[in-house]
């Protein structure tokens, strides 16, 4: 079936994960620490950020997370409640450096230009994608954009997924899944969608490849791909 639909994962998708996040996290634990190297110890082990390399590891929980998961973890060792330290990580975020995987504007208006609805689907909340693409300056080329916290459930689950289909009436076959993790993947085939990994995050290609019908270096190599299903 022809695809009629692009749903991209944000971060490690749209915006290279380490150039970007690596930096959010080294602010946030400062912000947090407030000098205290013992407590940021604690929070980076936490979180699974190597504070030495200023990196997050592969089996960081914040990879895929949302926003209110990270701030449970950090909760458990830090003297913040739940719901501050939430807060303070979508302030955090929402005013983190952006670094694109691949130039946005040209690609997106390409991907439009061939007749595809386009959509965003983050375990982020959605108002840090709606910064995070203002701040691109593509916010207007997506038909749709949700977060964890829009009502249709995070990822790996294939709610939000759905309801973007629904919300461009397209049949959920018709749709493309791209992302850097097994969640973005694995919520796709459980939608019943084509799922194409980019390696831009922190999972290589022999972790996306069984979850994925294409790993491709990055969302720029995105158009070829689409050329090669005609």
């Amino acid at each position: 079936m022809t695809p009629r639909a692009v749903l991209f994962d944000k971060d490690g998708t749209l915006f290279d994960f380490g150039a970007t996040w690596n930096v959010f996290a080294q602010r946030l634990l400062g912000r947090l620490a407030e000098g205290d190297m013992a407590l940021a110890a604690r929070a980076a082990e936490a979180v699974r950020f190597d504070l030495a390399r200023g990196v997050f590891l592969p089996d960081s929980p914040a990879i895929a997370g949302t926003n209110r998961q990270i701030a449970e973890i950090l909760a458990g060792v830090m003297p913040y409640g739940v719901d501050a330290l939430e807060v303070m990580i979508v302030e955090e975020a929402a005013e983190t450096p952006l670094a694109e995987a691949a130039p946005l504007g040209p690609l997106l208006d390409g991907l439009r230009g061939r007749g595809l609805r386009l959509g965003v689907m983050t375990n982020d909340t959605e108002s840090v994608a709606e910064a995070h693409l203002g701040r691109a300056g593509v916010r207007s080329r997506f038909d749709f954009v949700a977060g964890a916290d829009s009502g249709w459930g995070a990822k790996p689950s294939p709610g939000p997924l759905l309801a973007f289909a629904d919300a461009v009436d397209v049949l959920p076959g018709q749709v493309v899944m791209v992302g850097d993790s097994t969640h973005d993947l694995i919520a796709g085939r459980a939608a019943g969608m084509l799922c194409v990994g980019v390696l831009t995050g922190m999972a290589g290609r022999e972790v996306l490849h069984p979850h994925a019908d294409a790993v491709l270096p990055d969302i720029g190599h995105l158009p070829g791909w689409l050329d090669g299903l005609r």
